[in-house]
């Protein structure tokens, strides 16, 4: 009977481990898009900012890199006018080592389902470019975790993309477990178990 009462409670807490998760923000700046109907890719592009990772809070400097390639153009849309690209490439983020960053590829992935390349005309007929999609892939711990990305490229003037741009900034969200809630989760199981085992053995 004891071990049935320990074994249910232990099977009720389990699921609250699974949404013991948080979110690691990077942002990057600069970089050359490149792109065709073969796909888009971003390359030179720097980390500057990282909040989240590992109990740092805000760290921002020289941090790394960020780099992807999305699959190809969707039939129907266009480099210029905008469109969409298919998922798979891969998406990497790298820390340098600096401030506390670890000094390896923190995620690895790729994205999930289509990229949407958006085109944004401003008041004053300029051109904005924004590349959005989500990502899923490996954490430096060996999780698997998900994500989102968006890619603000620079402002190509009244002209349209040429095949060939700079980014200003990006921002990439990556919704990571919790360790620490997950160990205070076990330790307060253990306590739990311990005192129902008196309780019961009284």
């Amino acid at each position: 009977m004891k071990r049935i009462v320990l074994l249910a409670l232990l099977a009720m807490a389990l699921p609250l481990a699974s949404f013991a998760s948080s979110s690691v923000d990077f942002t990057n700046s600069g970089g050359v898009l490149s792109g065709s109907s073969a796909g888009m890719t971003l390359t030179g592009s720097e980390l500057i900012a990282v909040n989240g990772l590992g109990g740092l809070g805000l760290v921002t400097g020289a941090l790394g890199g960020v780099s992807f390639s999305t699959g190809s153009l969707i039939s129907g849309g266009s480099l210029q006018m905008g469109g969409s690209f298919n998922g798979g490439g891969n998406f990497t983020i790298t820390g340098n080592g600096n401030l506390g960053i670890p000094d390896t590829t923190i995620f690895t992935g790729s994205f999930t389902g289509p990229v949407t390349w958006t085109l944004i005309t401003l008041a004053n007929g300029t051109h904005n470019y924004t590349l959005t999609g989500s990502i899923t892939g490996t954490w430096y711990t060996g999780s698997t975790v998900d994500g989102a990305t968006v890619q603000l490229t620079i402002n190509t003037g009244k002209g349209y993309f040429n095949g060939s741009t700079n980014i200003s900034s990006g921002d990439t969200n990556i919704v990571v477990p919790e360790p620490g809630t997950l160990g205070l989760l076990g330790t307060g199981l253990i306590g739990l178990a311990a005192t129902l085992h008196r309780k019961f053995k009284a």
